[in-house]
């Protein structure tokens, strides 16, 4: 798992591809370790992020909007800086397991 998540903090993109489903871990743990993301405009990962803010969300048949902004992410990486940081904060300020998943969960069942 530290190996997967040095390659994900040096990734230049990660294309998260999910046609309504649930958002999975992989995209969350993607956002929290500060990669680009370019997904799928569907509910569960527009859920997660806003398109031109955490990163870039693409027609889920859009095989040419997927091609331009995955080759935009690799040949203007720089200019991405600011999704990557807004993609970790939105994982912390969401999914945080200590701060807001568990203490959510517990206060579901009641504890």
């Amino acid at each position: 798992h530290a190996d997967y998540l040095r390659v994900l903090q040096v990734s230049a993109c990660h294309v998260y591809l999910s046609y309504p489903f649930v958002l999975s871990w992989s995209c969350v743990e993607a956002m929290s370790a500060g990669c680009m993301i370019v997904g799928s405009d569907t509910p569960p990962v527009a859920e997660a992020i806003s398109h031109g803010e955490q990163g870039v969300l693409v027609d889920f048949f859009d095989r040419v909007a997927l091609l331009d902004a995955v080759c935009s992410a690799l040949d203007e990486r720089q200019a991405h800086v600011g999704f990557r940081a807004k993609a970790r904060q939105r994982a912390i300020e969401r999914y945080d397991l200590q701060t807001v998943c568990l203490p959510r969960q517990l206060a579901f069942l009641g504890g």
